[in-house]
């Protein structure tokens, strides 16, 4: 028997008339189909009495807490939010979604840029009581939960004196930066964090639990690696690791925003140059009303007596306004970006994948960065290429392995201020840069149009269409950069 306050509160529910209008929350509906499903009383109690986890309806502690994402202008409201035990929770709440036809977002860290982690009037699938790690030093591999959070991946496996590429902050969610891609700190030494993946377990629109690796599923294992949450939801990934010492020299140089130009000309010379152990990301840094700076951000993992000669050439530039380089705990580097991590609090953002710095995205960049007395604005080049390159295109669904650099590009103001002029300064001087890039990272993907999207898999969409065909031919899973069973 459902206990006084299940009661009051599925009644609270429905007065409320949170009825789930499926239709009006598509992204792609017109792809999608349209319809509007309705629970009743009896669905939500056996849903409730078939999960171990948590079932959280709107009004309930901590159904704000979870319906929440890092994005705190993106303010949504699932109709329930499942926070599930085990991959049996996950298999139980994909099936309730598909068969009640609900709008399914799966929430990992709750870093997506579109907030594809919540949802109005669906069901959120709320991973964060699904996270640990287990590290097996003797075969170097690590099993991890599919809602762990890239610091728990971090601290177990250096505690062993191991490491996977894991990121730049340490709240991201594994899945949603390995699924993706998984740029990182040590990206350009042991490739993508979706390289190292040789194993996932993975709950599939049909509600079937699979486990994908070369040698078995291999048509999936391929396809998660670059396709996203395309094919279902990851309830555990096996990495592999790789031995490093625990400290690196890691920090930052900041010189003032009047070297820019001659600076990002330096910078690019040398970030081609550097050697796999070093990750140096490029950062112009513009407060609002205030005086804007250019940042080299660094992390050299190699042989500690080899790091002075290897960034020499950032020093013969000149004494920077502030020099943080030090040596330094390796899993505290990877938490130093935590609080202020660019994406964390945009806006207004475009991203692009660039293989030159050449001369002419140079100078489109110096002309058009300037300072702005109520809106800031920032736009970093994060360090690719090394091991990343190495990579056929069509090894995985990730296609992007030209790349040597992904550009960023934030602009951020108060929320009580008219944004048309802010969004037309964002989008004019992108319309100018965006010329120099070819594709984009998919785990930044906002608003783009659905064939844009796709047309960003370049040469391995067609495979992943057959992909999504065969496992989600009803597109359950779209809240993502989402790929349809079949073309539009």
């Amino acid at each position: 028997m459902p206990n006084e306050l299940d009661t009051m509160n599925r009644r609270h529910f429905f007065r409320s008339s949170l009825a789930l209008a499926v239709a009006a929350a598509l992204p792609y509906r017109r792809a999608c189909g349209a319809g509007t499903a309705q629970l009743s009383a009896s669905d939500l109690q056996g849903l409730r009495g078939a999960l171990r986890g948590a079932l959280l309806l709107p009004g309930e502690a901590g159904y704000n807490a979870a319906r929440r994402v890092l994005i705190d202008t993106i303010d949504r409201h699932p109709a329930l939010v499942v926070q599930p035990s085990g991959a049996a929770d996950v298999r139980t709440a994909v099936t309730f979604a598909r068969e009640h036809e609900l709008l399914l977002a799966v929430k990992g860290g709750g870093h997506s840029d579109a907030g594809f982690g919540t949802c109005d009037g669906g069901l959120q699938l709320d991973l964060s009581s699904l996270r640990g790690v287990r590290v097996d030093p003797a075969t170097r591999t690590a099993h991890v939960a599919g809602g762990s959070l890239l610091g728990e991946l971090d601290h177990e496996a250096m505690a062993c004196g191991l490491v996977t590429t894991a990121g730049t902050v340490s709240h991201t969610g594994v899945g949603g930066l390995t699924l993706g891609g998984g740029y990182g700190r040590l990206a350009r030494r042991f490739g993508l964090a979706l390289d190292n993946v040789r194993a996932v377990d993975i709950v599939t629109a049909d509600g079937r639990l699979r486990h994908a690796s070369e040698k078995e599923n291999a048509d999936l294992y391929w396809g998660v690696r670059g396709g996203g949450g395309n094919f279902g939801v990851v309830t555990a990934f096996e990495f592999a690791l790789h031995p490093m010492q625990r400290q690196v020299v890691s920090g930052s140089l900041v010189f003032p925003l009047s070297r820019l130009k001659e600076l990002l000309a330096a910078y690019a010379e040398f970030s081609y140059h550097a050697p796999d152990d070093l990750y140096n990301d490029f950062i112009v840094s513009l407060p609002a009303g205030k005086d804007g700076v250019v940042v080299f951000s660094l992390c050299y993992s190699g042989a500690p007596e080899h790091a002075e000669a290897v960034i020499a050439p950032l020093r013969k530039l000149g004494t920077p306004i502030a020099d943080t380089m030090k040596a330094i705990d390796y899993v505290a580097a990877q938490r130093s970006g935590d609080k202020t991590d660019p994406r964390t609090d945009t806006v207004h953002a475009h991203t692009g994948f660039v293989d030159d710095l050449n001369s002419g995205l140079i100078n489109t960049l110096v002309d058009g960065l300037a300072p702005h007395p109520q809106r800031r604005a920032i736009l970093f080049f994060q360090h690719a290429g090394g091991a990343i390159g190495r990579v056929t295109p069509s090894a995985t669904a990730f296609p992007h392995r030209h790349a040597t650099h992904n550009m960023v590009f934030n602009v951020a103001w108060p929320r009580e201020l008219d944004p048309v002029a802010h969004v037309a300064y964002s989008d004019g001087l992108w319309n100018r840069l965006g010329r120099y890039t070819d594709g984009f990272y998919t785990n930044e993907v906002v608003d783009e149009p659905a064939n844009v999207v796709e047309a960003n898999y370049q040469g391995n969409l067609a495979r992943l269409r057959a992909l999504k065909q065969k496992y989600d031919a009803g597109n359950l899973f779209r809240l993502n950069a989402n790929v349809r069973p079949d073309a539009a």
